[in-house]
Formats: C-alpha cells, sequence, structure tokens
C-alpha cells in the first residue's frame, strides 16, 4: 500500500516506481469452475488486500482454487479410508492412492499463493497500487 512509501523500511532495495500495474479487478469466477472451486474463489476475492488480484492474476487464483478444492477433496477421502490401505494383490499395508494427490495439491496451493500474496512472508514482499496512488504521482514517493 501507499504506506510503504511513506514509511522507512529496513534494507537496500529501492521502490520500484516504474513496476507493472495491470488494470482491472478480479470478480466473478470463471464458468467452468464447480460449485466448490467457486465458493474458493469469492472466498478469495473476498479477503485478498483490496486492489491486490487483477484480472491479469485470474489463471494463477485458477490454479490456486482447483488445487485447494482438489486438496480438501483428497482430505475427505483420506479422513474417510484412512492413509494406509491394504494392496489387492499381496494384503500388504501401502500408502493410500489419494496421499500422493493431496500432497501435490499442496505444493500448487503453496506455489500459487505465493505467487498472489496470500502467505504471511510473500505479502511483506508486495505493494498494493490504490486507485489513483500510483508511484509516479505521489509526491512523497522520493522521500526516505
Amino acid at each position: 500500500p501507499l504506506l510503504n512509501v511513506l514509511r522507512v523500511t529496513p534494507g537496500t532495495r529501492a521502490l520500484n516506481k516504474n513496476g507493472p500495474f495491470p488494470e482491472g479487478s478480479l470478480a466473478d469466477s470463471p464458468d467452468w469452475m464447480v460449485e466448490g472451486q467457486k465458493a474458493g474463489w469469492n472466498y478469495a476475492i473476498a479477503h485478498a488486500p483490496l486492489g491486490l488480484l487483477k484480472k491479469l492474476d485470474r489463471s494463477v487464483l485458477a490454479a490456486w482454487v482447483v488445487a485447494e478444492d482438489l486438496h480438501r477433496r483428497a482430505s475427505e477421502q483420506v479422513e474417510k479410508f484412512g492413509i494406509l490401505t491394504k494392496a489387492p494383490n499381496t494384503g500388504l499395508h501401502i500408502q493410500a492412492p489419494y496421499l500422493p494427490g493431496l500432497n501435490k495439491q499442496a505444493q500448487i496451493i503453496l506455489k500459487a499463493a505465493e505467487q498472489l500474496g496470500f502467505t504471511p512472508a510473500s505479502r511483506t514482499r508486495i505493494q498494493v497500487e490504490e486507485p489513483g496512488n500510483r508511484l509516479e504521482d505521489n509526491p512523497w514517493a522520493d522521500v526516505g
């Protein structure tokens, strides 16, 4: 936010005054999403910092939403059937087939969340452009 311009922050990196400023905020979920995914999309839109998600971020948010939905569904199956199952041929206990999918979706969620600024660490590295507050229009941008 604009506060990053006004307060002194430790470190030597200067603020990027010439960074890209994508236009248009995200709102409605893609038509192809199923209901659980649309709910995840709406949750992300409602809880993301104002001005963070832009139309250009649609595919990354979609990846996050789909991975979150698949992760939830795999988690439900692991809860229902357990983390171990018996192999059909040997009868030995093996890892449940939903666990690799659960783990893979968790990786996708975390990667997309980092790109979107959804993690605590990634939020410290982003600046949210507020309407009418571009850095080049800010008389205080060069202070500090």
